[in-house]
């Protein structure tokens, strides 16, 4: 005679049931990891894309307006200093004027340091003075520009390199822009 086995209402074993309970629990239990793990990187993953995009912002306006600069008057690797268009009333003003006024030529000068990259704004005739405006705080060296040739350049690259959250490397984010020389009066 055999003895009788233990079912439940839809036929499994208890066996059955233990078996399942404890895959249910082991996948439960993994789950819960992966959901932790993500919680836990996000707000690192949002510090480095919210980084990412302020350094292209920042490289983006640089690049505008080297890319429309006349004449270069300095440039070095943490710093350069160009005539360019600008739509302000007077230089360092940062007064628009009605879109019927015409640009005005400024002397614009950005110079970074290991922190940060400033922007001074003056007359193109004006060699020193302006008020520096930080465009980009937390940089990860003062090496930023790269003008090209040396002996007066007509093109500089931009890179800048941002602290990563994660610690390893910086991240970096580069472009460039060639002078707009199209027989501007220097």
């Amino acid at each position: 005679m055999s003895r009788p086995r233990l079912r439940s209402e839809d036929g499994m074993t208890l066996i059955e049931l233990l078996v399942a309970a404890a895959m249910s629990v082991v996948l439960v239990a993994a789950a819960s990891s992966m959901l932790i793990s993500a919680v836990r990187t996000q707000p690192k993953l949002s510090k480095r894309a919210q980084n990412i995009s302020t350094a292209r912002v920042v490289l983006e306006r640089m690049t505008r307006e080297i890319r429309n600069g006349i004449t270069i008057y300095e440039a070095s690797g943490s710093k350069v200093s160009f005539k360019t268009q600008v739509r302000t009333t007077s230089c360092g003003s940062g007064t628009v004027p009605s879109s019927t006024q015409p640009a005005i030529q400024c002397r614009v000068t950005y110079s970074c340091t290991t922190i940060a990259c400033t922007r001074t704004e003056t007359a193109p005739e004006v060699t020193s003075g302006g008020t520096p405006v930080t465009i980009v705080s937390g940089l990860d060296g003062s090496e930023v520009f790269s003008p090209s040739p040396e002996e007066e350049p007509t093109y500089i690259a931009v890179t800048l390199h941002i602290p990563n959250p994660e610690g390893s490397d910086d991240l970096v984010v580069s472009d460039g822009a060639g002078l707009r020389t199209l027989g501007l009066s220097n």
